[in-house]
């Protein structure tokens, strides 16, 4: 049995260390994974926000160049019986 304990110390003496150092470092790229995906969020956020404003501002001008169009059909109209008369 002394042979097998020994053994198993020196495994465990050489793994332990080992281990430790490997789940500092793990842990390490925990931490840079989550900062990094804070970053790609705000990033992301900070993109829809603008192809959110930037929807509007289309829609607007959309809005407006129907505007325009229904006017000029008006007009149109105005001077086709203006034309009539």
């Amino acid at each position: 049995m002394g042979v097998i304990e020994d053994r198993r110390q020196l495994m465990q003496d050489f793994l332990a260390p080992e281990l430790r150092e490997l789940s500092a470092r793990v842990d390490a790229v925990e931490k840079g994974m989550i900062a990094f995906e804070k970053r790609v969020d705000a990033r992301f956020n900070a993109a829809e926000n603008l192809a959110a404003e930037r929807h509007g501002q289309v829609m607007q001008a959309i809005a407006q160049l129907g505007d325009v169009f229904e006017l000029r059909e008006r007009v149109t109209r105005i001077e086709a019986r203006e034309r009539a008369s």
